[in-house]
């Protein structure tokens, strides 16, 4: 029985290990668009050029079989790349669909020409000014952007001059293309990459740079340089990086550590190697829902055919778009809409966050509130659904209801209080000035 258990596990073993050989190894092909400018005449450059592409990848340089594929009828062989990815960053599930799907990934390639980077934090890459044998080849970028936002990746990939066989050399990703978090929240932005050990780059160092854009404006986010291990100023607060796990991982996510307004946007990672360069841009969105403030004027009791205003108030929201409703429920349980009452205009506040009001005039006899009800602010908001209600009582409507009873007691009672007070009150100063006429009297 034993004997039988332990070939049982060696198998399940040998198995494992075959499945995972197999599904790192041989990877699904890639579609992808070749994109390049063609020259014009005259100096101006003619749209774009696009053709399709296939790549065909492989973990292991010594795997010939892809190279043994046939194309498509339709593909340009010049267009055809077979490319060793040795960190199976193109074999990623996000980046290949189920057979039959209908929504593909994003995939494009473009001619990339190494050059040395202006930037502060990654000059020191290429202080010798030469130029090593290693960069004479073809390079090509790839740019690839999995289902639903999952995966957003880029590689810079090297060919032998005139062979498609090329090498991934650099490869960045992030697992959080779009993120969104509340106002004050710890947010992480992903971001990792990977070097081919075997590159003669591998071990010049490399340099890391956070960028943010919205809306044509952009600002430095940080700046490492790794080979010095240097931090370049920037007027940023509130952000940091493991630097342990850079330079051990290549994780070079960036922590936010309390999400504000104006950290809304797109993020870009670069990644610096000498010569080379690869970036990935990721999108954050920081939502907080609205917080509601339901005001009655002037009391939530009134007859028939007297007019009430209700006003609601959302504050503390963004984004801006907002959705704002009023519903009436009455006392039968009937539900129904009241429109949307008259809006103001937003307001923000000092922390950006935004508020608006709604003001609805109520008029028993023209709405048809029978006994009353409650009347609902129904906020729509992308953080949320809001509610805020307030009950309206109508009395003297047909025969006095219960609760029209104990509403005109509680006012009789209010009122009779009201009437005490001033009586106490009229009472207490006609007493002091007789006593003070009295006193007068008594003097001689």
């Amino acid at each position: 029985m034993t004997d039988n258990a332990m070939i049982y596990e060696i198998l399940l073993i040998t198995l494992t290990s075959a499945f995972i050989r197999a599904s790192t190894d041989n990877c699904p092909v890639m579609e992808c668009w070749f994109v390049q400018e063609k020259p014009g005449r005259g100096g101006f450059s003619a749209p774009v050029t696009q053709e399709k592409s296939l790549m065909y990848i492989r973990t292991n340089s010594d795997d010939a079989s892809i190279t043994q594929s046939s194309p498509p009828a339709d593909i340009d062989p010049s267009r055809v790349y077979y490319v060793t990815d040795p960190a199976a960053s193109f074999c990623r599930v996000p980046l290949h669909p189920p057979e039959g799907s209908v929504q593909k990934p994003q995939c494009e390639i473009n001619p990339f020409l190494p050059q040395p980077s202006m930037v502060r934090w990654a000059a020191s890459l290429t202080e010798s000014g030469q130029s090593p044998i290693h960069l004479q080849a073809d390079w090509f970028s790839v740019a690839a952007q999995g289902l639903d936002g999952q995966l957003v990746m880029s590689s810079i990939m090297r060919a032998p001059s005139g062979s498609k066989e090329s090498q991934v050399i650099l490869s960045i990703s992030s697992r959080t293309a779009a993120v969104r978090s509340r106002l004050g929240e710890q947010v992480m932005l992903d971001c990792g990459f990977w070097v081919d050990p075997s590159s003669p780059l591998t071990g010049s160092g490399f340099s890391v740079e956070w960028r943010y854009q919205f809306r044509g404006e952009g600002r430095l986010v940080l700046a490492y340089d790794g080979k010095n291990d240097w931090l370049a100023d920037t007027t940023e607060t509130g952000t940091a990086l493991d630097f342990s796990a850079l330079h051990e991982t290549g994780n070079a996510s960036l922590i936010l550590e309390e999400a504000q307004v104006r950290h809304s946007g797109t993020y870009i990672c670069t990644v610096y190697l000498p010569n080379l360069l690869a970036q990935v841009a990721l999108d954050l969105e920081v939502v907080e829902p609205p917080s509601l403030s339901i005001f009655l004027s002037p009391l939530p009791l009134i007859v028939p055919g007297q007019a009430v205003s209700v006003q609601c108030e959302a504050s503390g929201f963004v984004p801006l778009s907002l959705e704002l409703g009023w519903e009436f429920v009455g006392a039968d349980g009937q539900s129904r809409s009241l429109g949307q009452g008259s809006m103001s205009g937003h307001k923000q506040a000092s922390d950006g966050t935004y508020s608006q009001s709604s003001r609805l005039e109520l008029d028993s006899a023209r709405l048809g509130l029978g006994r009353g009800g409650e009347v609902t602010c129904v906020v729509k908001h992308t953080g949320g659904t809001r509610k805020a209600k307030v009950t309206l009582n109508v009395i003297g409507v047909s025969a006095p209801s219960i609760e029209d009873s104990m509403a005109m007691v509680a006012v009789a009672l209010g009122l009779y209080g009201l009437i005490k007070v001033f009586s106490w009150t009229f009472s207490s100063t006609g007493s002091s000035n007789g006593d003070t006429k009295d006193k007068k009297e008594k003097l001689p």
